[in-house]
C-alpha cells in the first residue's frame, strides 16, 4: 500500500466517524471538533464524499448559530451541485437572516442619512444574495411561505421586471433538482 492510499484511508476513516458521531447524536462540540479537524485534509477525500463533508460542515455551523461559518461550506456544495435545493434553502434562510438584521439597522437608523444609504446598499446587496437560492429551494419544493418572501424581497428592492418574470424562472429551476447527496 503506498503512502498516499494510506493517507487517503486515514483521512476517509476520521470521515467516518465525524459521520458516525453527526448520526449518533453525539454533542455538537465533539462534532465540531472531529469536522475541523477533517477540514485540512478534506481534499484527500473523493470528490462526492468531499462534498457532502462540505455539506455536513455546513450544517452542522448551522446548528451551532455560527452562520457565518456555514455560508463558505454551503456556497461550495452549491457551486458543485447547483441542482441540490436542499443547500439553496439553506443558502437562502441563512442571507435572509443576514437581511432581517440589515432591516432592523435601517429602521433604527432613520436620522442618519449616510448610514441609512450605506445599509441600503447591504440590504439590497444581501437581497441579491439571497434570490437566487430562495428561488431554487421554491422551483424544487413549493412553500407558500418562500414564495411570499421572494415577492416581498422583489417588491423591497422595486424590482418589478424580476417579480414578473418569476413564475417563468421557477418552471425553469424546477428542472433537474436534486434532493440528496451521495457518496458515490
Amino acid at each position: 500500500m503506498s503512502a498516499q492510499s494510506s493517507v487517503a484511508d486515514s483521512v476517509y476513516n476520521k470521515y467516518l466517524d465525524f459521520n458516525l458521531a453527526r448520526f449518533q447524536g453525539e454533542d455538537k462540540e465533539k462534532i465540531i471538533a472531529l469536522g475541523e479537524e477533517l477540514l485540512p485534509y478534506a481534499d484527500k477525500l473523493p470528490e462526492k464524499t468531499r462534498i457532502n463533508f462540505y455539506f455536513a460542515v455546513g450544517k452542522m455551523y448551522e446548528d451551532s448559530d455560527q452562520d457565518n461559518k456555514a455560508l463558505p461550506y454551503y456556497e461550495k456544495v452549491a457551486a458543485a451541485v447547483p441542482d441540490y435545493y436542499v443547500v439553496h434553502r439553506a443558502l437562502g434562510y441563512l442571507y435572509l437572516a443576514k437581511i432581517k438584521d440589515i432591516e432592523e439597522k435601517l429602521n433604527a437608523s432613520s436620522g442618519n442619512q449616510a448610514l441609512n444609504q450605506q445599509l441600503t446598499a447591504g440590504y439590497n446587496a444581501a437581497v441579491r444574495k439571497a434570490l437566487p437560492h430562495l428561488e431554487k429551494a421554491q422551483a424544487c419544493d413549493p412553500s407558500d411561505e418562500t414564495l411570499e418572501i421572494i415577492k416581498k424581497l422583489y417588491k423591497n428592492v422595486k424590482d418589478e421586471s424580476a417579480l414578473s418574470s418569476l413564475d417563468s424562472r421557477l418552471k425553469v429551476l424546477s428542472k433537474n433538482c436534486i434532493d440528496i447527496l451521495t457518496d458515490k
